[in-house]
């Protein structure tokens, strides 16, 4: 495509292909406006609307006045099916540990209260519109960047007077307190879909400009089918890798 004129999506194309070949490793410039145009036979415009989108589409970072960068990706792998075992929470052991070896999480934003029950949550916990539920709000920063936003709810008649109802939930968390009062989770529903951000979860999550967000809402269920908790979570598309492994 060098040598000949091309619109500002090819030339945006041509250098992402580039960077996913490793022409341009993370941290590394992207040539200059000047020596883009030349390459590409563009005009100064063009080529700046390429640039644009490749940051858009979070490839790259740029400053006023200084060459475009190629972000670094360091992903959070994030084992879904190991996570939820109960090997891991029964045994006290943060899911975090399961996806972050070097770091855990500083926790923010922890906000419990109990509130009425809003349609979507009512009908994903099998309650009564208005019924109470205990709402677990928090954010979680990894290594000084916010990375998730996650809010639980639990139906109050299992959380109320238990330590799911204070900002502490001890060892094991939310599942463990309710394998204690006998209705610890034995199954798991986790429905995934990515979107564009809602400017507070792109401000809260600092997201560069046109990263999107995946949406996971989990529900854990008892022995007898009742659903105990729906976990509602908004994650930075930029830093994470959902990973599955099904046995067949």
């Amino acid at each position: 495509m060098a040598g000949s004129k091309s619109g500002y999506k090819e030339i945006a194309d041509e250098l992402r292909m580039q960077i996913e070949r490793g022409k341009y490793q993370p941290g590394e410039k992207i040539p200059s406006l000047s020596a883009l145009m030349a390459e590409f036979q563009a005009g100064r415009e063009t080529v700046s609307k390429a640039l644009r989108l490749l940051e858009d589409l979070g490839l790259t970072t740029a400053h006023q006045g200084r060459p475009a960068v190629v972000r670094e990706f360091k992903p959070i792998r994030r084992p879904a099916v190991e996570r939820l075992s109960k090997a891991v929470w029964g045994g006290g052991t943060s899911m975090w540990s399961v996806d972050v070896q070097d770091a855990q999480p500083v926790v923010s934003g922890l906000e419990v209260a109990s509130i009425e029950a809003t349609p979507r949550v009512a009908e994903a916990l099998g309650v009564r519109r208005g019924e109470p539920v205990i709402l677990r709000r928090r954010h979680y920063v990894l290594k000084g960047k916010p990375v998730l936003m996650a809010d639980s709810y639990i139906p109050a008649d299992l959380a109320q007077g238990t330590p799911i109802a204070d900002e502490d939930t001890g060892e094991g968390g939310i599942y463990a307190r309710l394998a204690d009062i006998g209705h610890g989770p034995v199954r798991f529903k986790e429905e995934v879909r990515t979107r564009m951000p809602l400017l507070a979860e792109a401000s809260l999550l600092r997201l560069q400009p046109g990263t999107p967000v995946i949406c996971i809402l989990r529900s854990a269920f008892d022995e007898e089918g009742r659903a105990v908790e729906i976990n509602d979570m908004v994650l930075d598309g930029g830093s994470y890798i959902l990973d599955y492994v099904v046995d067949a």
